[in-house]
């Protein structure tokens, strides 16, 4: 499934054009980035939450030639799946 599946199974379910249901399904994945970009927690109750999470600087290795590289602290988002999603998989 990729986002115009959601765009459509959107459209299906509320009716209307798909042109808006394609904004709804954009607008929903702008506030999410918007919020984790300012460092934000979003729940949504039956997914899960989604969170920025800090790595620390560290020294990281080429494969290929065996160089050492510095690779600095970064902010990278995290995902922790509900309970209803995790039973819902298995």
């Amino acid at each position: 499934m990729n986002k115009q599946s959601i765009v459509e199974a959107v459209h299906e379910k509320l009716g209307g054009t798909k042109v808006s249901s394609e904004q709804a399904v954009e607008t929903m994945i702008e506030t999410i980035t918007n919020c984790l970009k300012k460092g934000e927690e979003v729940s949504v109750a039956g997914l899960g939450i989604f969170s920025v999470k800090t790595r620390a600087a560290r020294i990281a290795r080429n494969p290929r030639t065996g160089e050492s590289i510095n690779v600095g602290a970064m902010r990278v988002p995290k995902f922790r799946a509900a309970k209803a999603l995790k039973d819902a998989v298995r």
